[in-house]
């Protein structure tokens, strides 16, 4: 019985080594390891042996077959590594594997939803509107007659009888239209200017569009939003002034300033030795875009501010050109 294990085991491993695909190991493996194969049947009838020989014809019949499937396996891993090299050829799978790279978002994304985030906490809902606009929305409703000089300073792409929105103004008009007072919103997105890109200009960007309507709102109301918008963006050390402007959409208008965040209000090349930098317009709602929108001017009041985002992710991250925002460039937007 001894020697009757032993050649079936001489026979097997060189059934194995000849093996020359995957059908071939498993067909040797149910000749020799299946519930009929030959060292199965040999198991099956060791109540057949002498007592004397049972214990050694078993142990030898199990040593067997471990032997024959550890040999199985190994040709097995042999051929699956033959066919990995022919299908890829130079593929050497010893070679570690490659890390997975994980997207991030982008920087002018995070900007975004950090200042979206700020106002929501603030009891702000976020409203959005289309990038392509009438002239209706983007200028007429927003108080800019066909002849305002301003319109000229918008730069303005036009499709057809279509524009790209110059700002996220128009949203504003379009809530507005649809709601009663009292609601306050921003109103994020991207918007186009007709400009030559250089390193703080860019014919594509992103903006945030803010607007409070209520009774009884004054501009001590949109000085300490925005004070309080900024102190949470930049830290409570940052300072805010505020200082007379004109935009056609709201009356009285202003231009915001914060100390700058680089040199502390000291003075450097960034703020021009002035220790202020401009951060973004504001002021009180034009009463006759409330009038456009069907709002009674002489219950309601409000305020409005739009922001520039990449104007806050250049001040945030200390970027001078904002060029690399757009250049898709990985080892910038890894550094975020």
């Amino acid at each position: 019985m001894i020697d009757r294990l032993q050649t079936i085991f001489k026979n097997a491993e060189v059934s194995i080594a000849d093996a020359a695909d995957f059908k071939s190991i498993d067909d040797i493996r149910v000749k020799y390891l299946g519930k009929s194969g030959e060292l199965t049947e040999i198991l099956k009838g060791l109540n057949q042996v002498s007592a004397d020989l049972r214990p050694q014809v078993g142990k030898v019949s199990n040593e067997i077959k471990n032997k024959i499937a550890e040999l199985l396996d190994q040709k097995k891993e042999d051929l699956d590594s033959k066919v990995n090299q022919s299908a890829i050829p130079g593929w050497d799978p010893t070679l570690p594997g490659r890390k997975s790279v994980i997207g991030k978002m982008h920087p002018l994304m995070t900007v975004q939803k950090e200042i979206a985030d700020i106002f929501k906490n603030l009891g702000f809902d976020v409203a959005e509107g289309p990038d392509l606009e009438t002239d209706y929305y983007n200028f007429l409703a927003l108080n800019f007659p066909p002849d305002h000089p301003a319109r000229d300073a918008q730069d303005t792409f036009y499709v057809k009888n279509r524009v790209l929105r110059t700002h996220t103004s128009p949203i504003q008009v379009r809530e507005m239209e649809k709601r009663k007072p009292p609601f306050k919103f921003i109103a994020p997105g991207r918007v186009y200017r007709n400009e030559a890109i250089d390193a703080t200009h860019h014919h594509i960007f992103h903006q945030v569009e803010g607007f409070l309507v209520d009774e009884g709102v004054q501009f001590s109301h949109l000085k300490g939003v925005l004070d309080v918008f900024i102190k949470k963006f930049f830290g409570a050390e940052v300072k805010t002034r505020f200082r007379p402007s004109f935009f056609p959409f709201t009356e009285p208008s202003a231009e915001m300033d914060i100390s700058c965040v680089f040199c502390k209000g000291e003075g450097c090349r960034i703020c021009k030795q002035s220790g202020w930098v401009e951060m973004m317009g504001c002021g009180m709602i034009d009463p006759v875009v409330l009038k456009n929108c069907g709002i009674d001017d002489e219950k309601w009041t409000g305020f409005a501010f739009g922001m520039g985002v990449e104007r806050i992710a250049l001040f945030k991250y200390g970027i001078d050109d904002i060029r690399l925002f757009y250049q898709n460039d990985i080892r910038f937007l890894d550094e975020f």
